[in-house]
């Protein structure tokens, strides 16, 4: 009996497929390889070419699918491992993602984007030595990708290795001149070195590059408010049109005391958006208090109903070993420092501690998103967007350990990238010459705003180890000198607002 052979498209046929997928006639081309597959549902090439449409027309779900049947048909295929990652990762699916790149690698140790790609994704798991391992791997491969030592150079920021990251940076640029996000992330983590000369150049250069480049202008703008040119800074956040844009410009107006434009541009905001920012709901509070007037901005008109205080027993029984594994890695880690000038006879970590990959930080993250919901549940119902809008999605903005010695303090500010703010409190000083040395000060004035009189409510809070300490990211607090020679050891976060998370995965 005679073997009957699988049934394939013809050569005309294949090219005619081809030729609208090379023409990115990607619609055509899909609905000409559905027909194909139909007729000739053995045959890898098609599936595959169905998938490439289908990832172009951004139906990642279908491409996802195309890619699975080609893999079963012929399933030691590199390549199609890599696409099917891809769209993986564009719907979100990070773990499958993993996978197909480790089979794509597993087929292909050469697969130097594969290898870049894993990075990228592992990165997104928070997963940052495992991602600095493959961003190394890709570039021991292809030491010449100019983007490879980009995103390695980011991971190595969110790992807290500033000096490492600067490198990486320069490393892209010197491979790519006109690179522009490397010129001004690099600005960013000289910035966090605190060497401000070298992050305007490197500000500058990037927007020599591209005048309209989002991030660099805000960076010049924020560098201009900070530097007190705040007329300066205000077209630079204007053009930069990034997040909290408007909130910054009217920072800008108040401290330069514009107050007539101040309170016209922020009646316009109350009236046309969403009562979503803490940063504005900061200035409109401050605003109405050296005013005598109602603010009319309700992210949460009064700060002072929202701080919440609670012990964390894992930290606070005896003996805690979450506590002693705290302490050590704070001590022992290589963790680089960011320098900040509110922080007096302290230091304080550079990168997100909560995205490492010590287990001791990872722990306290997660109680701290339980802290967030229990929040959340004893202030429900409340008639303020603090509330209503609270993020579903528990993710931190930043987090970082503050070690201060004697004579520490913080100076009066914001979190102005918070929904939500807070420290646990790990080392207090106990020998106090007056009860509110090292306590937590929360107010309504900070950062120098200009005032018309001095009467701006504050309290105080007495923090014990182990305790949690959340406010909403509007109100100003700082730290209180103390004067012991002891420790003040405390590690702070922000919860990322709604608005972040959603610019993050569009």
């Amino acid at each position: 009996m005679a073997i009957q052979s699988v049934k394939q498209p013809s050569q005309l046929e294949m090219q005619a497929v081809l030729q609208l997928l090379n023409t990115s006639k990607l619609a055509e081309a899909e609905v000409a390889a559905k027909k194909l597959a139909a007729r000739y549902p053995n045959t890898f090439i098609l599936y595959h070419i169905l998938g490439l449409a289908q990832d172009g027309l951004l139906k990642f779900s279908d491409a996802v699918a195309s890619y699975t049947k080609a893999l079963t048909l012929q399933p030691n295929t590199p390549d199609l491992q890599f696409n099917l990652a891809i769209a993986q990762t564009n719907l979100g699916l990070l773990e499958d993602a993993v996978n197909s790149y480790q089979n794509a690698i597993k087929l292909q140790p050469q697969f130097f984007e594969a290898h870049g790609n894993l990075g990228t994704v592992l990165q997104k798991q928070g997963k940052l030595e495992e991602a600095i391992a493959s961003y190394k791997r890709a570039l021991s491969i292809n030491s010449q990708d100019a983007r490879g030592h980009f995103n390695l150079a980011t991971a190595l920021r969110d790992n807290g290795s500033l000096a490492d990251a600067v490198s990486s940076y320069q490393r892209a640029i010197k491979l790519f001149p006109n690179y522009t996000d490397a010129h001004n992330n690099l600005g960013e983590t000289l910035r966090d070195q605190g060497n401000m000369e070298a992050a305007v150049k490197s500000y500058q250069h990037a927007l020599a590059l591209d005048s309209q480049h989002a991030s660099a202008n805000y960076n010049m703008a924020e560098f201009l408010y900070l530097a007190k040119r705040y007329d300066e800074a205000i077209p630079f956040f204007e053009t930069s049109q990034l997040e909290d844009w408007q909130a910054r410009s009217l920072y800008c107006l108040y401290k330069a005391e514009h107050f007539d434009l101040f309170k016209t541009k922020l009646d316009n905001l109350v009236s046309t958006t969403r009562h979503t920012s803490p940063f504005i709901g900061t200035l409109a509070t401050h605003y109405a208090i050296n005013f005598g007037v109602e603010s009319p901005y309700n992210y949460c008109k009064n700060g002072f109903d929202f701080v919440y205080q609670q012990s964390i027993s894992q930290l606070a029984e005896p003996d805690s070993q979450l506590l002693k594994d705290l302490l050590h890695d704070i001590n022992n880690t290589e963790i680089a420092e960011r320098k900040q000038g509110m922080l007096h006879f302290g230091t304080q970590s550079a990168g997100n501690l909560f995205k490492r990959p010590e287990a001791s930080f990872r722990a306290l993250a997660a109680l701290i998103k339980q802290e967030f919901s229990h929040y959340k549940n004893r202030y429900a119902g409340a008639d303020c967007e603090l509330i209503q809008a609270f993020p579903n999605t528990l993710e931190f903005t930043s987090s970082w350990y503050v070690k201060m010695r004697q004579g520490g303090h913080l100076d009066p500010h914001i979190h102005e990238i918070g929904w939500i703010s807070g420290a646990v409190y790990l080392a207090m000083p106990k020998n106090k010459q007056h009860p509110d040395e090292g306590c937590f000060e929360y107010g309504t004035h900070g950062d120098n705003y200009p005032q018309k009189h001095n009467d701006f409510p504050a309290e105080l809070v007495v923090p014990n180890v182990g305790d949690i300490i959340l406010f909403p990211s509007s109100l100003f607090h700082r730290t209180v000198p103390f004067n012991s020679n002891e420790e003040r050891i405390c590690i702070a976060f922000d919860l990322k607002p709604t608005s972040q998370i959603k610019s993050e995965n569009s």
